[in-house]
């Protein structure tokens, strides 16, 4: 649960225009997710013109996926900020809002998954490159339609500023500090100020962070390989690509519905405990993708793996802001997916580098999916002691303010009784003004 924050400038109005950032937000995820997924399917055709290898031949979608998450250029200026911009305009929905935005993945990962097959047939890979990125400006589009929310209360927040600025300038003359105002700030305080980092001091943050870098070690590394797999399997390059639109279309349904599904009063609550057994799932579908002996046994894994990962993806953010809250998402989010980075970019090289030295993919999706088994139970495990301190911390904070108002209570009867030194004071009416207290709680 997110500690107690300061009032924020605007309310999130839950509705209206935010439905358009919604869809927007649609949009720009839809590309930044599908594009390097789908282009798995020129991975063969690439490998023999280049005679690169499976791990060398990795390193395209993950560097893509890499640069992303790091906040680069490109699809980063797609991710980060319709993440953000859904926080600051939904709350009560905020569950529902991301479930329908992140479908965008799999509703434009269905699509292009045949395109680019037929594209890579008739223009080959430069020509079919050239063309996707005519249509990846369609994100100019989207990014319109993110519309900052105005304050709520502009003048008596600009006010409220304004006064605090006042008030902090004169103590700095009264102090002697007007010298140490106008030197330059240090490099430290320039990214504390853009990114938040005493959210390094946060526990919840520590526990989904830690988790999730070791996740993102075997997460990508499947859906990256599917096509390339059904085609070392004999399987003809539509029906490969046609996998990954199986896998696509299943999530499609599966991360509105379970972002509704999160938003309930019985999940919300405990959200990550949720969170947990959707990465479990994800990972228990790796490990019996290796009992696939033909196109049937794949289509299989696809619908499945399908919905695993659309729960995981209808919630990965949800449990980020659940934690932090929404004022401290922006630079949450940030830090987090610099530092997810480091494994995305290296989960599908190394499980490449593992297909070299086997010459088999069964060994890969087991070795992925045994890591993203080993995240869920340490997300679990970290998160229920995680509930339980933060109860602890609550019902301390409770007694801690029960004491304190009984200790007011007290001298507010002292004060106004008669200045007599054997003054007696009833047990009846501190009991009767207590219980009375405890009923307005």
């Amino acid at each position: 649960m997110p500690p107690p924050m300061a009032p924020q400038e605007y309310i999130p109005p839950d509705g209206g225009w935010g439905w358009a950032v919604v869809a927007g937000a649609f949009i720009a995820i839809g590309f930044s997710y599908a594009f390097p997924k789908a282009i798995t399917v020129y991975f063969k055709e690439i490998q023999m013109i280049f005679n690169a290898s499976y791990s060398q031949i990795a390193w395209i979608s993950s560097l893509t996926l890499a640069v992303m998450y790091a906040g680069g250029l490109g699809l980063a200026f797609n991710l980060q900020p319709a993440l953000t911009m859904i926080g600051k305009y939904f709350y009560k929905k905020r569950p529902i809002a991301n479930g329908i935005a992140m479908a965008g993945s799999p509703v434009f990962l269905s699509t292009f998954a045949p395109l680019n097959q037929y594209l890579v047939n008739v223009f080959g890979w430069r020509g079919s490159f050239f063309i996707l990125g005519g249509i990846v400006l369609n994100c100019c589009v989207a990014g319109s339609l993110m519309r900052p929310l105005q304050p709520t209360k502009p003048s008596i927040v600009k006010d409220a500023q304004s006064t605090a600025s006042n008030k902090y300038e004169s103590k700095e003359v009264g102090d002697g500090l007007q010298q140490e105002k106008k030197k330059k700030k240090t490099i430290f305080e320039l990214i504390n100020k853009q990114l938040d980092l005493s959210l390094f001091k946060h526990r919840g943050f520590l526990i989904y962070l830690s988790g999730n870098v070791i996740m993102f070690f075997g997460f990508f590394a499947p859906i990256v390989f599917l096509a390339p797999y059904a085609k070392h399997m004999g399987i003809d390059d539509y029906s490969a690509a046609f996998l990954l639109s199986i896998l696509a279309f299943v999530d499609m349904f599966a991360r509105p519905s379970m972002g509704l599904l999160a938003n309930s009063r019985w999940i919300r609550p405990k959200i990550q405990y949720f969170f947990s057994f959707a990465v479990f799932y994800n990972g228990f579908c790796h490990v019996m993708c290796p009992l696939a002996s033909n196109y049937v046994g794949l289509v299989v894994y696809a619908i499945f793996f399908g919905f695993a990962f659309g729960m995981v993806s209808a919630v990965l953010f949800e449990t980020l802001m659940d934690l932090v809250g929404a004022k401290r998402f922006s630079s949450a989010v940030g830090l987090v997916t610099i530092v997810e980075c480091g494994p995305v970019l290296l989960g599908p090289p190394l499980a490449g580098w593992l297909v070299d030295v086997t010459q088999d993919y069964r060994y890969m999706y087991l070795v992925c999916g045994s890591v993203v088994i080993l995240s869920s139970i340490y997300l679990f495990i970290a998160n229920a002691i995680n509930y339980r301190l933060l109860a602890k911390e609550r019902k301390m904070a409770e007694e801690k303010k029960k004491a304190s108002a009984d200790g007011a209570e007290l001298k507010d009867v002292c004060g106004s009784a008669p200045d007599d030194d054997d003054i007696e004071i009833s047990p009846q009416i501190l009991m009767a003004n207590s219980s009375e207290r405890e009923t307005n709680i």
